[in-house]
């Protein structure tokens, strides 16, 4: 057998197993305690809202759909704490996680979700509609895979603009069969975009296993088609997550280069809260995930150790993370919906600023 050229190492697996080499990489060894415990606090935040959220749903509060993230916290935290100012978040419908890890309020997060008008997206996108441009946050979408063409977008408007930046793109690992996908993968790599392409692979798509609904082992090996360098980490390790993305963003502002990273994750819940998750896994196996591989488990365990973390501020933090997720949803509740006339604002550009309107005939047919 022919010895593998240095380009095709680059694109085997891996940071594939947890340890050492994850916990000692130079991105998790320059993090002092106060970095730590705060990727500690933002993993603990985002379970407590959807927690709440989810509360807030079977009361009735919420209605359409809820995507929850609880048990993929890793990924959104481990990913969003490498950002720079010139990068840029985009994701699908399970949304909530990464809004939050980029900085969100949670007080409009969850306006959002009730349909209020003082919701990120106004009262009019929901739990798949999280939007904030202010912290390069650009969704939030509904269409399976519809997202990644838009983050190719964003990365060829980094490039042109001459910035060091990076795309990380988000999708399922249902949304990897999805034609739009390929063709997005096929002009990042012809052109030499900076898009990570990140793989939340929580097994099951809506609810059918990858195993049942896609070729293969590997859904990041992909990528070896259109030539891009790929690997796998471990969604349950934020060390081992961000190590991992660490090199495809330097990779990415520094050359320009994509790549595909397809992080191994488990949901606890159903693809959305509608989903009764009873026909296409076991209890059994979802609580052996919790019982040895809960992100935040893991990582509490982890900080004790290294004794940035202590039985008192585990519970501060945790009872900080309740009470502003209570907050949020007192807000959401005493905030006002939006009236029949807001039904037409954000929707075209030229209908919002008349004065620069440029087009003729009617923007909206009654």
């Amino acid at each position: 057998m022919s010895k593998k050229t240095t380009a095709e190492a680059d694109k085997k697996p891996e940071n594939t197993a947890t340890g050492e080499s994850s916990v000692n990489a130079p991105i998790n060894a320059s993090l002092n305690a106060e970095g730590r415990i705060e990727l500690y606090r933002k993993m603990v935040r985002i379970r407590r809202f959807e927690e709440r959220s989810l509360r807030a749903y079977q009361a009735k509060k919420i209605g359409g759909f809820l995507h929850l993230y609880i048990g993929q916290e890793a990924v959104a935290v481990g990913c969003c704490s490498l950002m720079g100012p010139d990068d840029h978040v985009i994701t699908a419908y399970r949304d909530h996680g990464h809004a939050i890890a980029v900085g969100m309020d949670t007080k409009p997060l969850m306006a959002e979700l009730f349909g209020k008008v003082t919701g990120c997206s106004k009262g009019k996108g929901g739990s798949m509609h999280y939007f904030d441009p202010s912290r390069n946050y650009w969704g939030g979408h509904g269409i399976v895979g519809g997202q990644i063409p838009l983050g190719t977008g964003l990365a060829y408007a980094i490039k042109y603009q001459g910035k060091k930046g990076a795309a990380m793109a988000f999708m399922g690992d249902g949304a990897v069969n999805q034609g739009a996908v390929h063709e997005a993968f096929n002009l990042a790599a012809l052109w030499d975009l900076p898009c990570i392409f990140v793989i939340e692979n929580n097994r099951y798509s809506m609810g059918t296993s990858q195993r049942r609904s896609s070729a293969g082992t590997s859904l990041a090996q992909r990528a070896e088609a259109y030539g891009m360098a790929w690997a796998t980490c471990n969604g349950h390790d934020v060390y081992d997550v961000r190590a991992t993305m660490d090199r495809f963003l330097t990779a990415a502002r520094e050359n320009s280069k994509p790549g595909v990273v397809e992080i191994d994750t488990y949901r606890y819940r159903g693809h959305s809260v509608a989903d009764p998750d009873k026909t296409y896994r076991t209890r059994d196996e979802i609580e052996d995930y919790q019982r040895t591989k809960d992100p935040i488990t893991l990582f509490q365990q982890t900080l004790l150790k290294e004794g940035v973390l202590n039985q008192e501020l585990i519970e501060k933090i945790d009872g900080e993370a309740r009470a502003e997720a209570d907050q949020a949803a007192d807000f959401a509740e005493a905030s006002p919906f939006p009236t029949p006339e807001d039904i037409q604002k954000d929707v075209y550009w030229e209908a919002d600023n008349p004065e620069q309107r440029k087009s003729e005939g009617r923007l909206f047919f009654e």
